[in-house]
């Protein structure tokens, strides 16, 4: 008997600051064997017309992938002697706790480790023995879409993975006896296993790993001879060159939940059939010990993971991260609330690697990619088939464009909002006007007020908090009409905020509409098992989530934005969508874990979808203005959101200095999501978390601030945020040096418009981030490889070395090898001419150490703009 067990401890308040950390099953090792009679000793194979496999049986055998184009790069290979398809059936945990999860493996009843060959098979179109051969697995996979790039030939292997059993025989020596276990010759468990390869496109070869039902006790001498259900597969699947149907596969797990309750914490368990079905499903190959591993999607904490296992599911960061005191404080008050390392709004199942390898999974379901070993990779997938794609290029930057040519690239933003500063503030419809009279006295370049208080503010027992009910409150912003159209006569946008989720509003006075009741009475709230709207605890309220696989759902929520848009609103930060339930009910019926990761894409596509919509419902000016085009900006996401949302932001850092959770991990953020294809990124300027405890106290002071609007000057957009405790922190109107200085790096962010435009249209046709990882265009340099948040790229024409440390007033910079080009700093026009070297660089405040490429037009523009806006 094998089951799901989930702890819900959202009401839990005192807890281990040091808890537990995640647990998988340990790496899966086995022995790879062949059928010498049915498998040659060495030949290759095509797959398609770019991609070749060659098989060797030396060294106990093994695989390995090259592009036709440079046959000598491997860009995946199995390991000599080794298995590289295993299975095991195993409990599963997971904690939740407010939007925060950890899942954790139990214990394991069933592993089959060793794998055989039995055959290698070449799937043609013209090949017209093959025309009725489909799967013959327990699982009942479907075909979720034509694969109309799908190019033959295919390459089918197949065999069997199978465990042996375990014995013991009794050693004495010197009069002292012991047991000694040992593997014996016989299987106890063995399954069939299919591994399909065919060509996507030029730069991308899909794989699919499908298992069989485990039998028990057969001999491994001897095979097991096909089945009718195999020949079935075999019939069925030739029918791929007349339809060229996928091997896809979307399950839902069977359901059933017991649940327990007690004061401290809730335990639900969904207890699966006593079978024989995996819920696990490995895929192991070779690596390097010196390769190096980015991307993950937006990672926080390193950017380099060999040596790490990465966990890709969607949740809140944390609080601290880490970094101490912090998150010691956030653990012990709210049950696993300051993350850890590898916690992220953001995860992606794909990576990129120094050796010019890449690969990415696809679907949704839980895994892991555990990179601890030096010679070999695994990744571990919570699920029954594993389906993704090996990528080729001979550059990061090919690697990327070939990721994002399937995934998607984001649209060319508007230019409203990277033209100037976006002013993240609150208060109301005066303190609007006050704010604005005061930028404009210090002449400060403003795109838009973004108001994310629009819907007005409600007292909590942790402070105040926005009413989750997304219309304008008109006692807050008295004259809502008015405000925007008197900004945007001065052309200036007004943003705004919401999220997919509603709180109940019964004790709001004001309010005209109560979003909460018409959700519950269209029935498009996820469910609990009861069949009743789904209470997620969020902070200091409780509230429904919507079902976005309901397919009421986007069209009642695209009204509200509509109405949004009506009044002038032309942007608005579209927030969470990283804590569906692991428990939830879905309209689709769909599992709610794979879902979990699903949600975000979801969210982002909705979005988006009323974007384009009402784009082409315009008219006239308005659809001719690009003044008039719509924005949003969103902090979850998934492997695909790049295709469905805008512009992203990091979510809640810390008002802090510190490494995992404060301005440095801003910036290894935005890198690493550059590299997962998030084209354009930004953070709050200045963190979001303050706190303030008695003998915890971080709240963000004006230095940070000043060196935070310095590091943003260089990102996609300049937006402010007045952070959690606004009266407690620093803001860019505090003083007259803080708004002297948010005028004068408005003004350095604008000085590089001109360029900005040019890289976000190159986003959008080739997926590269405006912010970039050196490791993007200088991959040989093997220092390069050593840098996380100290410096980084605009482009390929800016060098960014921005300060991160409290009290410092110069930096290290690295000027990488292999560019033609000296490094000129922008303030001193002095040129750093010797590569691969370092040199410390003054950097008082409002001077960041900048530098361009020498006599490149990009860097004359932006120094002669920097002059004509009286900075330089």
């Amino acid at each position: 008997m094998s089951s799901l067990k989930i702890t819900k401890k959202h009401h839990k308040h005192l807890n281990n600051p040091f808890p537990s950390t995640q647990t998988s099953h340990p790496f899966i090792e086995g022995t790879l064997f062949f059928n010498s009679q049915t498998v040659p000793s060495h030949k290759k194979f095509s797959i398609g017309k770019d991609f070749q496999l060659l098989w060797c049986s030396n060294n106990g055998g093994y695989l390995s992938i090259s592009h036709r184009s440079n046959p000598s790069k491997l860009i995946w290979s199995t390991i000599p002697g080794q298995a590289f398809v295993s299975a095991a059936l195993a409990e599963t945990e997971v904690e939740e706790s407010r939007g925060s999860f950890v899942v954790k493996d139990g214990d394991v009843h069933l592993v089959c480790n060793h794998q055989t060959i039995e055959e290698i098979r070449v799937i043609n179109q013209f090949d017209h023995s093959l025309e009725a051969i489909n799967q013959d697995s327990q699982y009942g996979f479907e075909q979720k879409n034509d694969l109309n790039s799908s190019q033959f030939p295919m390459l089918l292997i197949s065999g069997w993975i199978f465990s042996m059993k375990k014995g013991k025989k009794q050693f004495q020596k010197a009069g002292i006896s012991a047991d000694i276990q040992f593997e014996t010759k016989e299987t106890s468990t063995s399954a069939r296993y299919w591994l399909l390869f065919d060509q996507k496109n030029s730069n991308q070869i899909g794989f699919q790993v499908m298992l069989g039902e485990p039998s028990f006790k057969q001999s491994h001498k001897t095979s097991p001879t096909p089945t009718g259900r195999y020949r079935g597969f075999r019939r069925r699947l030739g029918q791929i060159r007349k339809r060229k149907l996928g091997f896809f596969r979307y399950l839902s797990r069977p359901r059933g939940y017991v649940t327990v309750s007690s004061a401290e914490e809730e335990i639900q368990e969904m207890k699966v059939a006593e079978s024989t079905k995996f819920n696990r499903v490995c895929l192991t190959y070779s690596s390097e010990a010196k390769e190096r591993f980015y991307g993950f999607g937006e990672q926080f904490s390193h950017m380099d993971f060999k040596g790490k296992r990465v966990p890709i599911f969607v949740q809140e960061q944390g609080i601290g991260r880490g970094d101490q005191p912090i998150t010691f404080a956030a653990n012990l008050v709210s049950y696993r609330a300051g993350g850890d390392w590898s916690t992220t709004y953001a995860p992606s199942p794909f990576y990129m690697t120094s050796k010019m390898r890449s690969l990415y999974l696809e679907g949704y379901d839980y895994s892991v990619f555990d990179l601890t070993r030096n010679d070999r990779v695994q990744i571990q997938i919570h699920g029954t088939s594993v389906q993704g794609r090996i990528l080729h290029g001979n550059s990061p930057s090919e690697l990327i464009e070939h990721f994002t040519e399937t995934i998607g690239r984001p649209p060319v933003l508007p230019e409203w909002i990277i033209s100037g500063a976006v002013v993240g503030m609150q208060g109301g419809t005066e303190t609007v006007h006050d704010t604005w009279d005061k930028l404009r006295t210090y002449n400060v370049p403003v795109s838009a007020f973004w108001l994310q208080d629009w819907v007005g503010q409600r007292e909590t027992l942790i402070g105040s908090q926005l009413w989750w009910n997304w219309e304008v409150d008109t006692k807050r912003y008295c004259g809502w009409q008015q405000l925007v159209q008197d900004l945007n006569a001065q052309h200036i946008k007004v943003m705004t905020y919401c999220n997919p989720c509603l709180a109940p509003t019964h004790e709001k006075p004001n309010r005209r509409r109560n979003l909460f009741e018409e959700a519950i009475k269209l029935d498009i709230l996820v469910k609990d098992k009861h069949g009743q709207p789904y209470m997620v605890p969020n902070t200091a309220f409780d509230v429904g989530m919507l079902d976005l696989t309901h397919p009421n759902t986007a069209s009642w929520f695209k009204q509200i934005l509509q109405e949004m848009v009506d009044d002038g609103v032309r942007g608005w930060m579209a927030d969470f969508g990283e804590g569906l339930p692991v428990d939830a009910t879905l309209y689709s019926g769909e599992d709610p874990i794979s879902a979990h990761n699903r949600y975000p894409e979801l969210w982002a596509q909705i979005n988006r979808e009323f974007v384009e919509e009402w784009k082409s419902k315009c008219v006239g000016k308005v659809k001719e203005d690009p003044e008039e085009a719509l924005v949003f900006f969103m902090r979850a996401g998934f492997r695909n959101s790049p295709k469905w949302g805008m512009l992203f932001w990091e979510g809640d850092q810390m008002v802090s200095w510190q490494a995992n959770d404060g301005i440095k991990s801003a910036v290894t953020g935005l890198l690493s999501s550059g590299l997962s294809g998030y084209a354009f990124n930004h953070s709050d300027i200045g963190g979001y978390c303050a706190v303030n405890l008695p003998f915890i106290n971080y709240t963000r002071s004006e230095e940070l601030l000043l060196r935070w609007m310095e590091l943003n000057a260089f990102t996609t957009v300049f937006r402010t945020h007045e952070g959690n405790k606004p009266s407690s922190n620093s803001q860019f109107y505090s003083n007259h040096q803080t708004l002297s200085q948010f005028a004068r790096l408005a003004k350095v962010y604008k000085a590089w418009n001109f360029y900005r435009i040019q890289l976000v249209k190159e986003a959008a046709q080739k997926g590269l981030p405006v912010c970039r990882h050196l490791f993007l265009h200088y991959p040989e340099d093997e220092h390069v490889h050593h840098l996380s948040y100290q410096q980084f790229l605009v482009g390929t024409e800016i060098l960014v070395v921005p300060v991160l440390d409290k009290g410092k007033k110069n930096v290290k910079a690295y000027f990488p090898v292999g560019e033609s080009s000296n490094w000129q700093h922008i303030w001193t026009g002095k040129l750093f001419t010797e590569q691969g070297c370092e040199a410390w660089v003054e950097a008082p405040i409002g001077y960041p150490a900048v530098f361009v490429k020498a006599g490149s037009i990009i860097g004359e523009t932006f120094v002669k703009n920097l002059r004509d806006l009286e900075i330089l």
